[in-house]
């Protein structure tokens, strides 16, 4: 069989608060909004779309691990040291909830924020190669 999943096209956010929540993916993440009503928002950042779904106080995209850590569902890739460093500069700047850059014993560094409804993110500082490849990025 040849059929294959080829991207992910839609990440669905639970946020307790639709309006607040766009906003801040706006002017935080620089995202673009498409729509809003009041039960989701559809936006675009990072090349795909995320809709923001109203959500129960007590929602998030997180899950524990078998460790009992709070973990991320999702991890953003930037282009080198260098830029992880200063997002998470300007994250820091823009009064965004970030954790330190960690040396996870795996290729390049990370680090972690959490947006307004507590969701937490993953930042790596590597592109994939098939990234890379596609956009012909050095």
């Amino acid at each position: 069989m040849n059929d294959t999943l080829l991207r992910v096209g839609t990440t669905y956010i639970p946020v307790q608060d639709v309006k607040q929540a766009s906003q801040w993916y706006v002017e935080k993440l620089g995202a673009t909004l498409n729509y809003q009503d009041d039960d989701k928002a559809i936006l675009n950042f990072a090349n795909q779309s995320f809709f923001l779904v109203h959500s129960s106080r007590e929602q998030s995209s997180n899950f524990m691990d078998q460790h009992g850590n709070e973990r991320f569902s999702m991890t953003f890739e930037v282009n080198g040291l260098e830029t992880l460093e200063r997002i998470h500069k300007q994250y820091k700047e823009l009064g965004i909830e970030v954790g330190e850059i960690e040396n996870r014993g795996h290729a390049g560094r990370n680090f972690v924020f959490t947006d307004i409804s507590g969701n937490k993110f993953d930042v790596w500082s590597e592109l994939s190669p098939q990234f890379k490849e596609k956009y012909n990025i050095k």
